[in-house]
């Protein structure tokens, strides 16, 4: 199946969750990363159980805090 992460189209296997699509990208602080997929967050307790679909949108985001 194809989906698109981070702006770059992909082939996948069928039945990919989030959580492996996380490990497969090499994600860094994958404790501290934000999951969207076709601009709706994902609960970081669904990576395990959430299955992409074919033509699925993700995005990882990552939140700083800082500033004055």
């Amino acid at each position: 199946m194809n989906i698109t992460v981070a702006g770059v189209k992909k082939e996948v296997s069928d039945g990919l969750t989030v959580e492996q699509l996380i490990v497969n990208e090499n994600v860094e602080t994958p404790q501290y990363v934000t999951v969207t997929i076709n601009d709706e967050f994902v609960e970081s307790g669904s990576f395990k159980s959430t299955v992409l679909k074919d033509g699925d949108t993700v995005e990882f985001l990552y939140f700083m805090g800082g500033g004055q």
